[in-house]
C-alpha cells in the first residue's frame, strides 16, 4: 500500500508554501487544558507537523508560541495560522497585535477572519447575547471595512497572508467585489458528511485554497459502515482513511490529537484510490457536526443558515 507524503506543501495565491497537514490547538475554555497544550503541541512538532492552527478564542496562542520556541526548529520551517476574535470586526489592528504578543513570534504566516458574522464587540466577552440567548450582532459593520483593515495588516510585514473561515460563495461575493487582496485560504468544516464540492470548486476558481477543519467528522463519520469497510481494505484506522481522502481531493486539513502515537498515526495516510474517493464522496448529506452545539433559536452566533449561505 502506498502512503501520502504528508510533509508536502501547497502554494497559496501569495506564493507562500503552506504545509498540507496542520495540527489544531483548540481545547475548549478549560484553563487546565490550555496550560497543558504546550507539551502536546511540542510532541506534534517533534512527530513532523510543520503547521499549527490556533485562534484568539482558543486561548492557546501563547502555548503555540512556546512550543515553536522550545522545538528548536527554525521559525521559517513552521507555518503558524491564527484568527481574528469573533467579536473583533471593529478592532482588527488591536486584535492582531494582541495575538502577535500572545504568540511571542516575529510574524504570523496566516491570519484569518474567523467568521463572516459581525458579532458585536463587548470587552472580555466573545459572545455577547440578546435577551433570547442568541448572539448579539452588529449588522451595520461593513465587510469591506473589515477586510480593508485585514489588508492593511499585510503592510506591517508582521503577517504573510490573510484569509477567511466559515465563508460561503454568498458571503465571499460581497467581500471580493471591493477586495484588493483575494483571501489566500477559506477554512471550513469539511468531511465525508459535508463534502462541500461546490464550495471547493468556487474557491478554486477564485484562487482561494479551501481547507478543512473537523476533517474526520468525529465518531459520527468514523463509525459509518462504508468508512469502516474502506479503512479495513487499506488496513488503516477510519481517521487515517478519511484524512487520506482529503488529500486525494487536494484539500489540506487541520487535525488534532494530544496523544503522541495518534499524532504520528495521523501523518501516515494511505493514497486513496479514485473509486474509493467517489464512494466516500457519496456519503455527503450536508451535515454540520462541529457547530451543532452552538445553535440557539435557529441561529449560529447570531446568523441563520440563509445568512451564512448554507
Amino acid at each position: 500500500m502506498s502512503f501520502v507524503d504528508t510533509t508536502s506543501t501547497v502554494k497559496l495565491n501569495t506564493g507562500a508554501e503552506m504545509p498540507l497537514v496542520a495540527t489544531g490547538s483548540g481545547v475548549g475554555f478549560d484553563p487546565a487544558a490550555q496550560a497543558a497544550a504546550p507539551q502536546w503541541l511540542l510532541t506534534a512538532l517533534q512527530a513532523g507537523y510543520r503547521h499549527i492552527d490556533t485562534a484568539a478564542i482558543y486561548g492557546t496562542e501563547a502555548a503555540v508560541g512556546e512550543a515553536v520556541r522550545k522545538s528548536g526548529i527554525p521559525r521559517h520551517e513552521i507555518f503558524v495560522t491564527t484568527k481574528l476574535p469573533l467579536n473583533g470586526f471593529t478592532r482588527v489592528k488591536q486584535s492582531f497585535e494582541h495575538s502577535l504578543k500572545q504568540l511571542d513570534l516575529e510574524y504570523i504566516d496566516l491570519y484569518l477572519l474567523h467568521s463572516p458574522t459581525p458579532i458585536a464587540y463587548e470587552d472580555g466577552n466573545h459572545f455577547p447575547t440578546n435577551p433570547d440567548g442568541t448572539t448579539r450582532v452588529d449588522n451595520s459593520i461593513s465587510i469591506h471595512d473589515v477586510w480593508a483593515d485585514m489588508e492593511a495588516l499585510l503592510e506591517t510585514g508582521k503577517v504573510k497572508a490573510i484569509g477567511v473561515s466559515n465563508f460561503s460563495p454568498k458571503t465571499l461575493e460581497p467581500l471580493l467585489k471591493k477586495a484588493k487582496v483575494v483571501p489566500a485560504v477559506n477554512q471550513v468544516e469539511l468531511h465525508p458528511y459535508l463534502v462541500q464540492e461546490d464550495l471547493r470548486q468556487y474557491c478554486k476558481s477564485k484562487g482561494i485554497l479551501l481547507t478543512a477543519y473537523t476533517p474526520s467528522g468525529r465518531e459520527t463519520v468514523r463509525n459509518d459502515p462504508k468508512v469502516v469497510e474502506l479503512a479495513a481494505k487499506y488496513n488503516v484506522t477510519p481517521t487515517q482513511l478519511v484524512l487520506g481522502w482529503h488529500l486525494a481531493r487536494g484539500v489540506p486539513f487541520i487535525t488534532k490529537s494530544t496523544n503522541v502515537e495518534r499524532q504520528k498515526e495521523n501523518l501516515k495516510l494511505p493514497v486513496v484510490a479514485a473509486e474509493d474517493v467517489k464512494q466516500i464522496n457519496a456519503l455527503d448529506r450536508g451535515e454540520r457536526i462541529q457547530s451543532k452545539q452552538f445553535w440557539v433559536n435557529g441561529t449560529l452566533f447570531g446568523w441563520t443558515s440563509e445568512q451564512y449561505g448554507w
